[in-house]
């Protein structure tokens, strides 16, 4: 079975928002619906390895979320391009792969959201719409919004 796309984009969303109680609670449910192999063993292990990262806060200098722009749309499509010539590089073992497959997907998944480095407090916007004011909740996104 493959690694169920909604649950792992949950998980991007939720150590983005510093949720990190209930992102581990999602990671270890993404590892329950695994098959044990190499590759998803790696992509398991770059998700445990984002949620490490975000947790600690102490802005290492040599992790790649140090030096990562969210809102840089351009240069997370750049380096979505990179990890996955990794993945498609068959000089790479089956753990390399599913590791660079986890940062593609979170490249993909993150250069499609309104993000903004605050937590949620800043996450809703006021529309009008026939002269009411509406809440609309930019952090959360539809399957849809992923789907290639």
């Amino acid at each position: 079975m493959p690694i169920p796309s909604a649950m792992v984009t949950r998980f991007f969303q939720l150590i983005l928002n510093k949720q990190f109680a209930e992102a581990e609670r999602e990671l270890e449910r993404i590892k329950q619906k695994m098959h044990k192999t190499e590759w998803n063993r790696g992509y398991f292990r770059a998700l445990y390895g984002m949620l490490h990262v975000k947790r600690s806060n102490n802005n290492d200098s040599y992790a790649f979320f140090a030096k990562l722009d969210l809102s840089d749309k351009e240069a997370l499509k750049a380096y979505r391009r990179e990890f996955l010539e990794h993945v498609k590089n068959r000089l790479h073992g089956e753990f390399d792969r599913g590791f660079f497959a986890a940062w593609a997907d979170f490249t993909r998944v993150i250069s499609k959201l309104a993000v903004n480095e605050t937590p949620l407090g800043n996450a809703f916007q006021e529309k009008e719409k026939d002269g009411k004011e509406l809440l609309e909740d930019k952090q959360q996104s539809t399957i849809e919004d992923f789907l290639e």
